[in-house]
């Protein structure tokens, strides 16, 4: 191998079941009728519990009640709902119905929430009424006020393809409709699904995503059936989990994360999903004790809150078996577990999560300090980042990656602005492939630091920063300098009551970092300084026009 090229095995060759989500959901239904999939606790103290067999005979209900409403193969019917068992059946009764699911995320608010209506170009809404104080039916009034005003299906030219807007919770009158109504019928005839059934291709496009945007406006992302189900039958294998994983997430499925990690990982497997409609720690905790959690999802910000709130010293944690080293709960006094979280892997929404991974249970001398091997069916390559040219094996450049989980593309967007002449994705993402096949990436090209002629990755330098005593958080930018080209810049915000200055960070930081990586400056910040996207992720541009703006003052 000379050049920066690696394939995972034939997709050909991997144990999959059915690839459309309808299929997809049959299988693991028929081969876990009776076991509970989900439950969810509502805030009246009430609690729903459904099996499988349940899930698989409301989805259809929803089907059946598209159909009967107009839905078509090339209908887009937005799903604006929060972890709640409306979410699941609602998605995979889209699915069913043949039309396309178009995920929207509950955070987005007025201008955002129009932008993705109007983008996605949907015509049947369902949402959840009230969320966290927001009332969504007032905002959608807002957006488009013949949705108010209409009787039955509505026309207008605020949102020109928008018919009518499911509610789940109490309906107000217009073009709006109860969720448990809808349920009741009328119904296509279950013959009609079953036809539809058989039309459905693992190729047709089934979800629509939006990225998390740290500039510009998200980006919606178009993907087939086959890409979300192929992840969803794998994830419970990266995650190496039982058939009895009892799973909770902290984020929406609304993001293909969640979607994979959680929702896939434990369908797979035949496991429950314990939903939580918003992120409150206390009761998240108290959730994990009540209904026996074994895999809890969450970002590092949010372990965080676990670990500070209250109820954390009061729980027992002790049915937690997947938590792995990067969580603080694996530390929690009831608490006992070696597993292995597969934080080895490189991925994207575009590709529906993980290109390459290691599993839970690859050896860490096989894992550690890269980000694994290519995934069946998939090409992984290294390329030039103005040219195109693939690089020689082990020198850096852009990530470039083609295969059966690849999106079809950006809604509006053309595909030759999307992919290249070889159909791969671009990623903007820098890295490097070593000589034992293994995919080492690097950060966002964009976000690589040039200075005085040298290539430094900022999350080298994050990962070093992030043991020092005292760091919270650490982001590292570059910062443009007259003769250096840029300079290397730590954002650092400390923990509670933590003692830092700049000196102490860059001495701690001249322990680890060859000088050149060393950062010239250190800014200590607050937490409330650092502009994020939905998805948590710190806004780079913004914090590196921050930084240049602390430093010029």
């Amino acid at each position: 191998m000379t050049d920066s090229v690696i394939r995972g095995k034939p997709l050909a060759e991997e144990a999959l079941g059915n690839l459309t989500l309808g299929g997809f959901l049959r299988e693991v239904s028929s081969a876990n009728a009776s076991k509970e999939a989900l439950v969810y606790h509502l805030p009246d103290g009430s609690v729903v519990r459904k099996t499988y067999a349940q899930v698989w005979e409301e989805a259809n209900t929803v089907a059946r009640a598209l159909l009967a409403r107009g839905v078509t193969r090339e209908t887009r019917v937005g799903l604006l709902v929060t972890n709640r068992p409306e979410w699941i059946t609602g998605m995979f009764g889209i699915a069913l119905s043949g039309a396309t699911c178009v995920a929207l995320s509950t955070f987005a608010k007025g201008p955002e929430l129009e932008y993705a209506l109007r983008v996605a170009d949907v015509s049947v809404l369902i949402f959840e009424r009230s969320i966290l104080g927001r009332d969504f039916a007032a905002e959608l009034v807002e957006i488009c006020p013949d949705l108010a005003a209409a009787q039955g299906e509505m026309q207008s030219p605020r949102l020109p393809f928008l018919r009518r807007a499911i509610c789940i919770g109490e309906t107000p009158k217009g073009a709006f409709e109860n969720w448990n109504d809808l349920l009741k019928g009328p119904l296509a005839s279950a013959e009609l699904l079953e036809a539809i059934g058989k039309e459905i291709a693992p190729t047709d496009r089934g979800l629509v995503f939006f990225s998390s945007g740290s500039t510009a406006k998200p980006k919606a992302i178009m993907h087939t059936h086959r890409a979300a189900a192929i992840q969803s039958w794998r994830w419970s294998r990266i995650y190496n989990v039982d058939p009895d994983v009892r799973s909770w997430a902290a984020n929406g499925l609304f993001w293909s994360g969640n979607f994979a990690m959680a929702l896939g990982t434990t369908f797979s497997a035949g496991g429950c999903m314990v939903l939580q409609s918003a992120f409150n720690p206390g009761e998240a905790l108290r959730l994990m004790q009540a209904e026996r959690v074994t895999l809890p999802i969450a970002w590092p910000h949010q372990w965080a809150k676990l670990v500070e709130d209250p109820a954390y010293q009061q729980v027992d944690l002790g049915t937690l078996r997947y938590v792995g080293d990067s969580s603080p709960l694996r530390a929690h006094p009831t608490v006992s577990c070696d597993w292995q979280e597969p934080m080895s892997s490189y991925g994207n929404t575009e590709t529906f999560t993980l290109s390459t991974v290691h599993p839970s249970g690859t050896a860490p001398e096989i894992a550690n300090g890269n980000h694994g091997y290519a995934l069946p069916g998939n090409t992984v390559r290294i390329v030039d980042p103005i040219a195109g040219t693939v690089l020689p094996l082990g020198q850096a450049g852009e990530i470039a990656v083609k295969g059966p989980t690849l999106m079809l593309g950006y809604l509006r967007v053309a595909s030759e602005d999307t992919f290249d002449e070889e159909g791969f994705f671009r990623t903007g993402d820098g890295g490097f492939i070593d000589e034992q096949g293994r995919l080492h990436w690097q950060g966002r090209i964009n976000d690589i630091i040039k200075t005085g002629g040298a290539n430094v990755s900022p999350l080298e330098i994050n990962a070093v920063l992030q043991q020092c005593p005292g760091i919270k958080i650490v982001a590292t930018v570059g910062v443009p300098h007259d003769t250096l080209g840029e300079i290397v810049v730590a954002c650092v915000v400390p923990e509670e009551g933590a003692r830092l200055d700049e000196a102490a960070v860059r001495s701690y930081a001249a322990k680890h970092l060859s000088s050149y990586k060393l950062p010239r400056r250190v800014l200590l910040l607050q937490e409330s300084d650092l502009a994020v996207t939905a998805s948590n992720k710190i806004k780079t541009a913004d914090l590196r026009a921050l930084a240049a703006q602390r430093l010029a003052g």
